[in-house]
């Protein structure tokens, strides 16, 4: 595996070298000092991965990601000094294709440790998904099919991945806010950005955006978004809960493990919606939820950052639709004033 490092830094190269040096079979392809020399060192030697910074000089991380995905496309994984402070710039990169984003070891407020660590699991992990030939399936899961759990609304059921950020705020734009129905995202992001991401799409969609907090039940009028590493599930009570379990998905959390919960559980059927990302993460699910009722739909390939987990959604005939991003938050509309007509809308909203 042969790993590009993109940072003007000293201090954060020799930070992401000694974390590289801990990876089995991992070795440095080059350093570029600037998005520009990234942009092209790519054109000219491919890595397997880049580690890309955002704030440099000449060429931004945002820019040079966008540049790197249209020309030679490669799994980048940002790396960044603050989360905070670019937070904006994060989630540009995500929506230009990057695979997601973690803090520079060594260089984030304590845990050095920690920090390279995760560095460390999360390039592995980006290998075994993007270098190592796809997703491993998951075994079947083991939620109890009996329906007669407690009662939620119907929910709109999103997951989401690679170039994910940007294609959730183009859906989200097309919703009315405050949408009559629980949102629900599984976007496969780090821990440390998911506060930053529904910070990020409350202000560019004008929704109510938050993490979810385990334990809450869906309510109409919110957009939540999973917030941890562990699984995202609707529990028996009609409530959202985190789960460690299936241990084996290397995505997490896991589209398909939601998407399975929502179908074992007595949730009113609803929309299920997969967007951009690599892998096969949500076609298992969304078939499972097409087969119990509910309205499902795809990201186009024209749309798609990577068109792995919608197309494989389509390949798997789990999708009813299959549509561009700026078509996909009208067709959930539809589909729920379908599904429910007004009086049912009404009632949702006693769930507030």
């Amino acid at each position: 595996m042969r790993i590009a490092i993109v940072n003007d830094l000293k201090l954060a190269v020799e930070a992401l070298r000694r974390s590289i040096a801990t990876i089995p079979g991992a070795t440095i392809a080059w350093i570029a000092e600037d998005g520009a020399q990234a942009v092209e060192k790519c054109a000219r030697d491919l890595p397997d991965i880049v580690l890309m910074d955002m704030i440099m000089p000449v060429m931004d991380g945002v820019e040079a990601t966008r540049r790197i995905m249209k020309a030679t496309p490669c799994p980048i994984l940002v790396v960044t000094a603050t989360v905070e402070g670019n937070s904006g710039k994060v989630f540009e990169a995500l929506g230009a294709g990057a695979l997601d984003a973690v803090a520079t070891p060594g260089l984030a407020a304590g845990g050095g440790v920690e920090r390279a660590e995760a560095l460390a699991k999360k390039v592995q992990a980006i290998w075994m998904i993007a270098g190592a030939g796809g997703t491993p399936g998951l075994k079947p899961f083991a939620f109890d099919a009996n329906r007669s759990h407690a009662p939620t609304p119907p929910i709109v059921a999103i997951g989401s991945s690679t170039g994910g950020p940007l294609a959730l705020a183009q859906v989200l734009k097309a919703i009315p806010s405050p949408a009559p129905w629980p949102i629900v995202i599984v976007q496969h992001v780090d821990i440390q950005f998911a506060a930053g991401l529904a910070s990020w799409l409350g202000g560019e969609t004008g929704h109510a955006v938050a993490t979810v907090a385990s334990g809450e039940i869906p309510v109409a009028g919110c957009v939540k978004i999973a917030a941890t590493t562990d699984h995202l599930l609707l529990d028996s009570g009609g409530r959202l809960v985190y789960s460690p379990l299936p241990r084996e998905a290397v995505f997490r959390p896991s589209v398909d493990v939601f998407f399975e919960s929502l179908a074992a559980r007595s949730a009113a059927r609803g929309v299920a919606v997969v967007l951009t990302g690599m892998g096969r993460d949500g076609a298992e699910g969304m078939g499972r939820l097409r087969r119990e009722g509910w309205h499902t739909i795809a990201q186009d390939r024209a749309t798609s950052v990577v068109w792995g987990m919608p197309g494989a959604c389509v390949q798997a005939d789990a999708a009813i639709e299959v549509l561009g991003a700026d078509s996909i938050g009208v067709a959930i509309v539809q589909a729920m004033a379908n599904r429910s007509g007004e009086s049912g809308r009404q009632s949702w909203k006693t769930h507030e």
